[in-house]
């Protein structure tokens, strides 16, 4: 490579957006891009396919009752003759709602709790913090059992408020982590000799430089909180019938496993590739976004 080439190569570097050099960091990165593509495909069928099939994950066939994999049913039926593709893909936009909606929850509370405890710092940083590792002490899948029992509900609304409530703590750590060493640099500090307002300093400084931390924890969020709410589900404390998560697909084929073995792998492997894609989509952004990593 000619000297010119390669001062023409970091010249168009430094121009370029952080945005944009991280899509490319993102795009150079094989399992990303596997895991992204892997993950789309699955929310389009779990979004489409219920809506292309002519059959219906309520209606039941008791002639039929539990069959193996077929042209007819893809993978199978379940005891009531229900097509279990249908009923996979249904659970699936159950498990990754409540997966998106409570990452959105804990969301909302773990950067703003975080980025004015680091703003703040001292005295109040100290009072919120340790409110934070008194309630990360609790178990968090018991913590979300009490709460699931306690209102005795078991609503999809209210998985989402309490699998959000306690996944908000680990962002709130991160969030305040970077509030404080972003709130002594330069450009900040002459923010607020300018005259600016707390809030503007929070909104406009703090924040933006906060996004790339809390886009990849976000990413990686996701997968835990599906994981959780398929526990919650799997003791009979998430979604109930007639409606199904992938977490009562894998209670009900546990429990049948050594006669319909089938009721298990259709909603095991489903579950199992989204949660895989969802952590390489993760670590690809973590890596793309990383302000060490250099041009190349």
């Amino acid at each position: 490579m000619t000297k010119e080439k390669r001062e023409e190569k970091v010249l168009r570097c430094i121009q370029q957006s952080p945005g944009g050099v991280a899509w490319k960091r993102l795009c150079r990165n094989p399992m990303a891009r596997f895991g992204g593509f892997l993950f789309l495909a699955i929310l389009t069928a779990c979004l489409i396919g219920p809506l292309l099939s002519s059959q219906d994950f309520a209606t039941q066939d008791l002639a039929r009752g539990a069959e193996p994999p077929s042209w007819e049913h893809w993978l199978g039926t379940d005891e009531l003759g229900r097509d279990l593709l249908e009923r996979v893909l249904t659970g699936g936009r159950i498990s990754i709602g409540v997966g998106f909606a409570a990452t959105f929850v804990a969301l909302l509370m773990g950067v703003s709790y975080g980025a004015l405890a680091g703003y703040c710092g001292r005295r109040i940083d100290t009072l919120m913090m340790r409110f934070v590792d008194v309630v990360y002490a609790l178990p968090f899948t018991m913590l979300v059992v009490v709460l699931t029992v306690t209102f005795d509900r078991k609503s999809i609304f209210l998985i989402f408020l309490a699998i959000g409530a306690v996944e908000w703590l680990t962002m709130a750590r991160i969030v305040r982590a970077q509030a404080r060493s972003l709130r002594t640099l330069s450009y900040v500090e002459a923010a607020r000799a300018s005259g600016a307002s707390h809030w503007r300093i929070l909104r406009d400084h703090l924040l933006p430089n906060l996004l790339g931390a809390v886009i990849v924890y976000s990413t990686l969020t996701i997968p835990a909180v599906i994981l959780l709410e398929s526990i919650l589900s799997f003791l009979g404390l998430g979604v109930q019938p007639p409606q199904s998560s992938w977490g009562t697909l894998i209670n009900e084929g546990a429990d049948k496993l050594d006669i319909y073995p089938w009721l298990l792998i259709g909603p095991a492997a489903l579950f199992s590739l989204t949660i895989f894609s969802l952590n390489f989509l993760g670590d690809g952004l973590r890596d793309a976004l990383d302000p060490r990593e250099t041009h190349r």
